[in-house]
């Protein structure tokens, strides 16, 4: 879930919903194995859910020119609200045979998660797309400056609507895939996911206030959190503790950058006026 954030964040905008999201692919998915649906049936409902509410928040967010963070809080309660509506504390647990593979099992005769493989993959290509294309190069564009991107003919719109179809895209790969881990699904499921992703992507070393970053660091920096996060359950933590963590490196994440940036531009007015007072000394 993070890639997609990536192009959300380099834009200026947000999406708290995306854990939401998840919740209500996962009972959408867990709905639709009760009825008999096949494994490809079941993807393809993931998906088209994931996909759709995805479409909903940018199309909101764009057409009326709502806030995002507005638009996705109301969202994210009601794509949940949905999920908890209907499952309230029941769990669904019947899925078809061969289901838990792509969430619990290895690539054939390996060690490699196919959890892992995917995500490489999928790595691969979002940084192909953000580095390699112009659709990436509209991203930062529209990042550094919304008003000059849309004088320059790029279709700010159109670009940010197709981020959150993106971000609800993928939310419905990881929906299917949490589900698939855990073969459960409940109204709670993901909860708290959305500050872990945005933690990643900042911590990646993409600006919060758009236009900068790599996707490469938000590889290196899921690694790094998620081994953060294996150890500190090695050690019999508490999710309230790992919740703490994780809130925390958001707070330096979004600092860090903002000290060194006042630090430059410090050293750079001294710098300034110190070659001020060189000029303006005769003699020297």
């Amino acid at each position: 879930m993070a890639l997609p954030m990536i192009f959300i964040i380099m834009c200026g905008d947000i999406d708290i919903s995306i854990a939401s999201i998840i919740a209500l692919v996962a009972y959408a998915v867990g709905t639709a194995a009760s009825f008999g649906v096949p494994i490809i049936g079941l993807f393809a409902i993931g998906l088209v859910v994931g996909t759709v509410a995805g479409f909903i928040n940018g199309f909101l967010i764009t057409t009326f020119d709502m806030p995002p963070i507005a638009v996705t809080l109301a969202t994210q309660s009601i794509y949940r609200g949905i999920a908890q509506a209907a499952l309230e504390e029941r769990a669904m647990t019947s899925y078809p045979d061969g289901f838990g593979y792509f969430g619990q099992e290895f690539i054939k005769n390996t060690v490699i998660p196919f959890e892992l493989v995917l995500y490489l993959v999928l790595a691969l290509i979002m940084g192909l797309i953000l580095h390699k294309t112009s659709y990436g190069r509209r991203i930062f564009a529209i990042g550094n400056s919304k008003q000059a991107a849309l004088f320059s003919g790029i279709k700010v719109q159109k670009v940010r609507i197709m981020n959150y179809t993106l971000m609800g895209f993928f939310s419905g790969i990881a929906g299917i895939l949490l589900t698939s881990r855990i073969l459960s699904a409940r109204s709670n499921i993901a909860t708290g996911w959305d500050l872990e992703v945005i933690t990643l992507v900042v911590l990646g070393g993409v600006s919060i206030s758009g236009g900068k970053g790599s996707l490469y660091g938000v590889v290196v920096a899921s690694f790094l959190v998620g081994y953060l996060k294996f150890g500190m359950g090695l050690l019999k933590l508490s999710g309230t503790i790992m919740t703490i963590v994780i809130g925390t490196l958001l707070i330096f994440a979004v600092l860090l950058p903002r000290l060194l940036d006042g630090y430059k531009n410090k050293r750079k007015m001294l710098k300034q006026q110190a070659q001020a007072i060189l000029q303006s000394t005769p003699g020297v």
